[in-house]
């Protein structure tokens, strides 16, 4: 196997000029350059990435956990981490936690183990304070994506980036009041996740503000499957339709009690918008695709991604920064379920 000996005698340098360019650490003329790079292909030269890592107490990588990566929002969040890695020279590993806080405290050990420069983590539902602290003790930075939470003052530096639920939810509850919808069906899923707490608050609140009231039988919770959702919200849709209960919209929190809903309204024989009017967060990929087209708040997910990055290296070039607290805000498509 190639040594750092080979390349210098065959670019006929220093070993230190080669160890200078292949980590760019002082200037070194282009030519030289060039000469030394050729060297490096042409004895297939490797350097011993583990080695410099431990030198330099850095792996240049970092761990990304989210609760379901095929769930669009979240697919581009991913993508918005990788692309902002990678224009930072980062390896990016990713795990998913499929909202089970075991998988997610396994996926954080594993990459403890692999020694990852600093985490970003949307996490599970129902995941433990434990988990902040034992990544407390591993002193890597940390940052929390799109899933907020209340830290006390023990969690240390801990930044955090998300979207603004509360304008966003106030928006879309404007939008369909002012079209005369005062029965609206909210359903809100798990609880425990902070972004559709907020969104259940924000809606509660929104409605309060009108003076309306929000009855128990509008408010769909607890559901963590569309199949789950669809058995609820036909429930409900069912229970109501002959009498003055009836909702006249729904909003659901995420894609995946969209799909659920969407599912129960076909099922019950409610049209979108003729029978109901029907707007969600996230929505769904190819949307332009659906018919009608759906009324969405898209969360800016690429955009949250980056920002966890550049939390994360701001954390790791000053590890005693103050915490940071990001909101970014969405985006409402007005489509024509809503009109």
């Amino acid at each position: 196997m190639a040594t750092i000996v080979d390349v210098a005698s065959l670019a006929g340098v220093s070993t230190s000029t080669v160890s200078h360019v292949l980590n760019d650490t002082r200037h070194v003329e282009p030519e030289t350059k060039e000469r030394v790079m050729s060297a490096v292909k042409a004895t297939g030269y490797r350097r011993d990435v583990l080695a410099r890592s431990m030198r330099r107490a850095r792996t240049d990588s970092i761990g990304l956990v989210v609760s379901d990566a095929g769930e669009p929002a979240f697919a581009d969040m991913v993508h918005g981490v990788e692309e902002a890695a990678a224009q930072n020279g980062l390896s990016l590993l990713l795990a998913n936690s499929a909202e089970d806080p075991a998988r997610e405290r396994a996926a954080v050990e594993a990459l403890l183990d692999r020694r990852v420069d600093g985490l970003i983590i949307a996490r599970a539902a129902g995941s433990s304070a434990g988990l902040l602290k034992r990544i407390r003790e591993e002193k890597k930075p940390l940052v929390l994506l799109d899933r907020l939470a209340d830290l006390d003052a023990e969690a240390g530096h801990i930044d955090q980036v998300g979207v603004n639920n509360q304008s966003a939810m106030a928006a879309l509850v404007d939008h369909l009041t002012v079209r005369g919808h005062e029965r609206i069906l909210l359903i809100s899923g798990d609880l425990r996740v902070s972004s559709l707490r907020e969104r259940y608050d924000s809606f509660r609140g929104a409605m309060e503000e009108r003076g309306l009231e929000v009855p128990a039988g509008l408010l769909c919770e607890g559901t963590v499957t569309a199949a789950a959702t669809f058995e609820r919200v036909r429930s409900v849709l069912g229970r109501s339709t002959q009498n003055r209960e009836r909702p006249t919209a729904i909003l659901a929190c995420s894609t995946l009690l969209a799909a659920g809903a969407l599912r129960a309204l076909q099922h019950e024989g409610f049209r979108v918008p003729g029978t109901m009017a029907f707007a969600t967060f996230d929505g769904f990929t190819y949307s332009d695709l659906f018919q009608p087209q759906i009324t969405t708040v898209r969360q800016p997910a690429f955009q949250l991604g980056e920002s966890a990055v550049s939390l994360l290296l701001r954390r790791l070039n000053n590890p005693s920064a103050p915490a940071k607290i990001l909101r970014l805000e969405s985006q409402i498509e007005f489509r024509s379920s809503t009109s």
